[in-house]
């Protein structure tokens, strides 16, 4: 699933058509609702869930975006699930790309995160190797936005209306490696009590995630469509796992042609 328009919520909310595990059929709402992901946490981490959207073809962007790959169906479940996390994890180039602002927006929605017993607004962490062009995104231009970046580089951002905390840990290759993701999800569940995660990439932050074993779950939405070209941009991008990562279906869902997967990781031990 990916950001997409915002929809409103005053709208009625879509109907899903579930096929697995048993026909059936229920709202937008009501699939991301009461999911309590917090309650999966394992010792020492959050629960992580990822939620991307790809073609047929498997291309996970149109133009360089995901806006209009995805229906309203995929718009309201891409915000719907925003409700039912304690922070939101987004790779810096996905910030600037997709204009990060502040993560809820709507007023009824946050309602939703209270009557989920979560905060109004989910923790932003943004993941920036080097903070690279992050100063400028609208993102840090919501004070009401908390914002923790995991970041390798020991500088700081300019001051800017969002109050930003850093979570600071290089990977084995050095100063310009990548964050050493396991030890900041650590400190999220430490530091910042942080039990449920969902990250909405890219795709090379998908690939450092899976491939250090911290991914639980993956909403995917397949969009009917066929983009063609080449060297496309998959959900994951990066070097080839070493073996292959198997998930299993825990539920199916369609709208228009649209599914809608929910999967969880299988740990090999």
């Amino acid at each position: 699933m990916g950001p997409g328009a915002s929809s409103d919520p005053g709208d009625e909310p879509v109907r899903l058509r579930r096929l697995l595990p048993a026909p059936g059929e229920f709202s937008s709402t009501e699939a991301t609702s009461d999911l309590r992901l917090a309650e999966l946490a394992p010792p020492g981490r959050p629960y992580l869930v990822l939620n991307m959207i790809s073609t047929l073809d498997g291309r996970a962007t149109l133009g360089g975006r995901t806006a209009g790959l995805g229906g309203r169906a995929d718009t309201e479940l891409f915000h719907g699930l925003r409700t039912q996390v304690d922070a939101v994890m987004i790779g810096a180039g996905t910030v600037r790309v997709e204009r990060y602002g502040r993560i809820v927006r709507d007023p009824e929605r946050r309602a939703r995160r209270r009557r989920e017993g979560l905060a109004e607004d989910p923790l932003a962490c943004v993941v920036s190797g080097r903070l690279a062009g992050l100063a400028e995104a609208p993102l840090l231009e919501a004070p009401e936005q908390r914002v923790v970046i995991l970041t390798a580089a020991d500088e700081e951002l300019p001051p800017t209306a969002a109050p930003v905390e850093y979570v600071r840990g290089r990977g084995a290759s050095g100063p310009r490696g990548r964050v050493d993701l396991a030890d900041a999800l650590g400190r999220l569940r430490a530091e910042w009590g942080v039990r449920s995660i969902l990250c909405e990439g890219g795709p090379t932050l998908n690939a450092d995630l899976l491939s250090a074993g911290l991914v639980d779950e993956l909403f995917l939405s397949l969009a009917p469509k066929l983009l063609g070209g080449e060297h496309p941009l998959t959900i994951v991008d990066g070097p080839a796992f070493p073996e292959p990562v198997e998930l299993e279906p825990i539920s199916v869902v369609e709208r228009d042609g649209e599914l809608f997967m929910r999967l969880q990781v299988r740990r090999t031990s």
